[in-house]
């Protein structure tokens, strides 16, 4: 029997640019993604835009609802900046009315909120003036997160300020699946850094805020780094990209510091930020309570053969490796690897004095998942009870050797809207129907889950 705590938070992740839908009602401004869809509607899937996600500013008492029958006690969605805050500057009394109604919907069915600031929705008005690029950036941010704390901190008592910093940086600025399609690393490295000070700034703006009476922290996607081989070259390579995927962020959050290690990679290939004098102390004074870590697949990588120098792309440190043994999610073509959820809680318990942290995301995304619908109209998803169970039990492992994690969200609750995908991977323990009025229906993960909650555990068999 694999068990867990009996307070335990048991849940589920979202945000509100994927579920919420009404982009431009009730006073929200466009954020990149509604100007990109805009722009070139023929670069997302079945072409279905922002508008068309789960309808959740319609139906949350409805989603609620099913929480409550999957016996969650908690759950992690976020703010919309462009709807709070439409022009940087003005509170939009619609907004703090919808998402008190929703916070407190929550509460009143035994769930708590724990709410995220930004998830990757940067308001266009914004962007306009160069986006995270912007040094302007950072106290925009401080002054949204301040409004935010300000409006709801007296119901919502874990905040979190960033979904994913990575993703932003380097699907935006060294790839095309984010606004703007940049590819220009030292650019990156800018909107990484004010990034990371727009997220301190903001914890900043929590402890002086009246209503700082919780917690608040930060989420970030965690792929623990392997190596090919032990040869030299290959570790260097694997340690190049720990510090670049890993520690450039959990260190300056949890440590107050950006690993000087780092700052001379940096250096040494003509890529420092441009900072101010003062910078330091803000990242110093202000680290976060906990962590928040979304866990999908490691990160397998082996030595660079010919690297440009000064580097163009962390490829020029270390570049992907396909290991052959590896364990695979046909549907969606991820790696499954379990034992990588017990590398990063242990590596937390060792090498950041044994941060409370907890699972904010972790999931399997399965393309076509119809053909798994029986007769009674439930999707069988019993690839995704076997995905749980796993990570679970590594999870639990970890737990028992001292890793203070307190709570385990799966990604997501019902099928939500992905960026560029749309609908073409579904992650939920609920089905939506877009056809259909936005339907909400059973998977057997949501039972599996419940009775999971209702037991704090479960009859392990392995997969493993």
């Amino acid at each position: 029997m694999i068990t867990f705590p009996k307070d335990f938070l048991w849940g589920a992740a979202t945000s509100a640019p994927q579920t919420e839908g009404a982009a431009l009602l009730d006073g929200k401004s466009p954020s990149t993604w509604d100007k990109w869809f805009e722009m070139e509607p023929e670069l997302f899937f079945d072409g279905v835009g922002p508008n068309d996600t789960s309808n959740v500013y319609v139906q949350y008492k409805e989603d609620v609802a099913l929480m409550k029958k999957m016996s969650m006690n908690s759950y992690r969605t976020s703010i919309a900046w462009t709807r709070l805050l439409p022009d940087g500057k003005t509170l939009n009394p619609k907004a703090v009315a919808f998402y008190r109604d929703y916070f407190e919907e929550m509460i009143k069915q035994g769930i708590e909120p724990i709410i995220n600031l930004f998830h990757f929705d940067m308001p266009w008005w914004l962007m306009e003036k160069g986006g995270w690029e912007a040094r302007e950036s950072v106290d925009h941010f401080a002054f949204y997160a301040k409004t935010a704390f300000e409006q709801f901190g007296d119901i919502v008592k874990k905040w979190a300020t960033f979904n994913e910093p990575l993703v932003h940086i380097e699907c935006g600025y060294m790839g095309d699946a984010h606004y703007p399609k940049v590819h220009d690393f030292k650019r990156a490295i800018q909107v990484g850094y004010h990034t990371l000070l727009a997220h301190a700034a903001a914890v900043k703006a929590y402890k002086e805020s009246s209503q700082n009476d919780g917690e608040i922290g930060i989420i970030l996607n965690l792929s623990p780094v392997y190596a090919k081989s032990e040869e030299p070259a290959d570790q260097e390579a694997r340690h190049k990209a720990d510090l670049i995927y890993i520690r450039s962020f959990v260190d300056t959050v949890v440590h107050g510091y950006f690993p000087q290690e780092f700052i001379d990679l940096l250096e040494e290939n003509q890529l420092l930020p441009e900072t101010q004098a003062g910078d330091r102390i803000i990242f110093e004074e202000n680290t976060v309570d906990f962590l928040g870590v979304n866990y999908y697949q490691p990160l397998r990588v082996q030595a660079v053969e010919n690297p440009s120098f000064p580097a163009q792309s962390p490829g020029d440190f270390a570049r992907y490796y396909d290991w052959p043994e590896k364990r695979i999610n046909p549907h969606r073509g991820w790696e499954i690897y379990p034992e990588g959820m017990y590398d990063i809680a242990m590596r937390l318990k060792n090498d950041y004095h044994n941060i409370p942290w907890y699972v904010s995301e972790n999931g399997m995304g399965v393309e076509g998942e119809e053909q798994f619908l029986d007769a009674q109209g439930v999707i069988q998803d019993d690839y995704r009870i076997a995905f749980l169970e796993d990570h679970l039990a590594m999870l639990a492992k970890a737990m028992q050797e001292g890793s203070q994690c307190f709570g385990y969200h799966m990604w997501t609750f019902v099928d939500c809207w992905s960026w560029l995908n749309a609908y073409k991977n579904r992650y939920g323990f609920y089905r939506l129907n877009r056809e259909q009025n936005y339907a909400r229906s059973d998977k057997a993960s949501s039972y599996w889950m419940k009775q999971v909650i209702e037991q704090s555990g479960f009859e392990y068999g392995g997969h493993l």
